[in-house]
């Protein structure tokens, strides 16, 4: 069994990790969340995982777990909204359409470290400023990518279908970083 530690303070990861009933410490990436300007949209996430997991300064026999989510609309990124105005416009621009959800995660082990990125399809239903304003003066997405989080109301009423892993959009493909703990190195 790895001992594991969670680079991140999102409530939303730590209960995955709970409900997949892992055993994990959870540790703070304190670093910018900034990336190349040149970057492609599909290859930040990913990225920014990697310098969350390097930023945490663990014994090799510690197995770090870092990830970042991000939502991408006609390949732009769309990120947490900064005040609610914000927020509402982000999802007018979700409303009927589809946009991908991708989670960059990595996985470091001593030297060894596993990177990957899983990305889900996911298309709204069209959404009237009533239920816009409602969700976002209700549940407060400020701190969300793509301003909304699938487990919430808006995925309930709002959300068409998906394609890929539900939990990526929740913030952790969970199933994923399972089946590749058994690739790192167990002493």
């Amino acid at each position: 069994m790895h001992k594991l530690i969670l680079a991140s303070q999102s409530p939303r990861r730590k209960q995955l990790m709970e409900q997949a009933e892992l055993s994990f410490e959870v540790m703070s990436a304190n670093v910018a969340e900034t990336y190349p300007e040149a970057m492609t949209a599909n290859a930040v996430p990913e990225y920014l995982a990697n310098k969350k997991a390097m930023a945490i300064d663990a014994p090799d026999d510690f197995v770090v777990i870092a990830a970042d989510t991000i939502v991408v609309l006609n390949n732009k990124i769309l990120g947490k909204p900064a005040d609610e105005e914000e927020a509402k416009e982000t999802l007018r621009k979700l409303s009927g359409k589809t946009h991908e959800v991708i989670t960059g995660v990595c996985m470091k082990k001593g030297e060894q470290v596993i990177s990957f990125s899983v990305t889900t399809e996911v298309h709204f239903r069209r959404l009237s400023d009533k239920q816009i304003n409602h969700y976002v003066t209700k549940y407060k997405p400020l701190d969300k990518a793509g301003a909304y989080a699938i487990q919430e109301w808006i995925g309930l009423i709002g959300i068409k279908r998906i394609k890929g892993d539900y939990y990526n959009v929740v913030g952790l493909p969970i199933g994923k970083i399972v089946k590749q703990l058994r690739y790192l190195t167990i002493d």
